[in-house]
């Protein structure tokens, strides 16, 4: 075992923690987990944990079925949410194939090798993302309409309102887990809000965004309201998005920057990553 698995180990026991999350995604970013003991960690550090490809969307054929979980130490945190129960702490996971080659249909996976492409060119590949959400009365029924927690709209301060201590306890959860966060506010929508984090790498901002998700669900859950990332859940409201700011650097130098240049001062590198984006926007947005 390497350093990092190390210390993981060793803070599992100091923290007493009684249960670890393992962490994936299949292809269309639904968060997967299997919970282990913590006893059972170190042997998924070494040979990983099995599991049946074939049952997870996107990842395999039910012939080649079998695969491996094996986490990443890099990303271990407790999970601030669970109040006075058992600690519990989560990592997320690369994907492998029985002989332990890297999956190639894991989105992690599929992110680290273009990083990795990156990096040999000299780059390194920042996002920054701006994630907005609504926050509804839990429905008695199916047939009843969505019922947002206020009437406010963009930057509005709600006096005494549910989503300003959500905000709070929402932000400082995910500061405690080592998730910096640059502002969050009230957006157009009745009840719509928006979390902004601040830029990291992509593999480490990717990770951010997943625990995001759930730890907003997570805690709307508690409070009694339901939070959703639908894009469009009431027509005539505002839709929710997720803007996100990217940034390319050669070391400390903005790869997308010449001021010299007539076209927006995009750098010719500027301009093809934009030109990359033109090209492959069918396959991104599918």
């Amino acid at each position: 075992m390497d350093s990092a698995q190390e210390d993981v180990l060793q803070k599992i026991a100091e923290l007493g923690v009684q249960f670890i999350r393992l962490w994936f995604t299949d292809v269309s970013g639904s968060l997967k987990s299997v919970a282990i003991d913590p006893a059972e960690l170190e042997d998924a550090f070494n040979e990983g944990i099995g599991f049946d490809g074939s049952a997870i969307e996107g990842f395999t054929r039910v012939y080649e079925s079998d695969m491996l979980l094996r986490p990443d130490a890099s990303t271990f945190q407790i999970l601030p949410w669970r109040g006075e129960d058992a600690e519990v702490g989560r990592m997320f996971c690369d994907v492998y194939t029985p002989d332990l080659q890297p999956a190639r249909s894991d989105p992690r996976r599929v992110l680290e090798r273009q990083l990795e492409r990156a990096a040999n060119l000299g780059f390194t590949f920042n996002i920054h993302p701006e994630i907005e959400f609504y926050l509804l009365e839990p429905p008695t029924s199916l047939d009843e309409p969505l019922r947002p927690i206020d009437n406010a709209s963009y930057f509005d301060h709600v006096p005494n309102g549910g989503d300003n201590s959500f905000r709070r306890r929402a932000v400082a959860m995910l500061e405690e887990m080592g998730i910096s966060v640059e502002f969050s506010h009230h957006e157009n929508g009745p009840g719509q809000n928006e979390i902004d984090l601040r830029a990291a790498d992509a593999l480490t901002g990717s990770d951010n965004i997943m625990t995001f998700r759930i730890l907003i669900e997570e805690i709307a859950m508690q409070d009694d309201m339901v939070a959703t990332f639908m894009p469009k859940p009431m027509a005539g409201e505002a839709g929710s998005g997720m803007h996100t700011h990217m940034s390319l650097f050669e070391g400390e130098h903005n790869a997308f920057y010449d001021g010299a240049s007539d076209i927006y001062q995009l750098s010719a590198t500027g301009q093809a990553f934009t030109a990359g984006l033109l090209a492959h926007a069918r396959e991104y947005s599918a």
